[in-house]
């Protein structure tokens, strides 16, 4: 059976602070209104960059794709929280809130694993922010596309950390997932080539993180 490791199992819980979660907006303030030269994406391309970061709670996806469109603060805010290492919860709600960088670039602060992942790999958070902000519909469609093959093969479903609910949204079926307790969210490590299945674009085999200490489960 296919697992979805979570970041609980090495740090216990990872709690994004309420008042950091409720700050988001539809679109990034100060961001471009286009990606760079108007480039759009294929929709192997989509699949490919949004594979990683797919089955991760609502809230926390929403804020992972604005926050992309925000490359040079994720690099700041990568190394700030190397460097505060000891600011722990409400101490490091309090000291987020006084840096500059957007909210959603705020709010991964306490998501160190997820900032890491976006400062490793410069390239794909470039992208990402770039397809997000050209064709975020097809970004977003992207999402329930690859929650849709994960809950297909078994890889996607309610457990201690998450629930997953399907429901029905202007004749659409939409997949969510949820923290299973509000005050917490967990981020899931998977292996994207395993958790969805057969990948369709051999030419843009998906991008894929593992924070140290965590195998994918098989």
């Amino acid at each position: 059976m296919l697992k979805i490791l979570f970041a609980a199992a090495l740090c216990c819980a990872t709690a994004m602070p309420p008042a950091l979660l409720a700050q988001s907006a539809p679109a990034p303030v100060g961001a471009p209104a286009t990606a760079p030269g108007g480039k759009t994406f294929s929709q192997g391309e989509l699949d490919q960059l949004m594979a990683p970061i797919a089955l991760y709670p609502d809230a926390l996806l929403a804020q992972v794709l604005m926050a992309s469109t925000y490359p040079l603060e994720i690099v700041e805010a990568s190394r700030w929280v190397k460097a505060n290492p000891n600011l722990k919860d409400k101490a490091l709600e309090d000291a987020l809130q006084q840096q500059t960088w957007d909210p959603s670039v705020k709010s991964l602060g306490v998501f160190p694993q997820v900032l890491a992942m976006m400062n490793e790999k410069l390239d794909w958070t470039q992208k990402l922010g770039d397809a997000f902000l050209a064709q975020q519909q097809e970004v977003l469609a992207t999402a329930q596309a690859l929650r849709k093959k994960a809950q297909d093969q078994g890889a996607l479903k309610d457990s201690e950390q998450q629930k997953v609910v399907t429901a029905q949204e202007n004749n659409t079926t939409v997949i969510k997932i949820e923290p299973t307790n509000p005050e917490v969210v967990y981020v899931p490590t998977y292996n994207p080539t395993v958790v969805y299945g057969a990948w369709p674009y051999p030419a843009y085999p998906p991008y894929y993180y593992y924070p140290p200490g965590y195998v994918a489960g098989g």
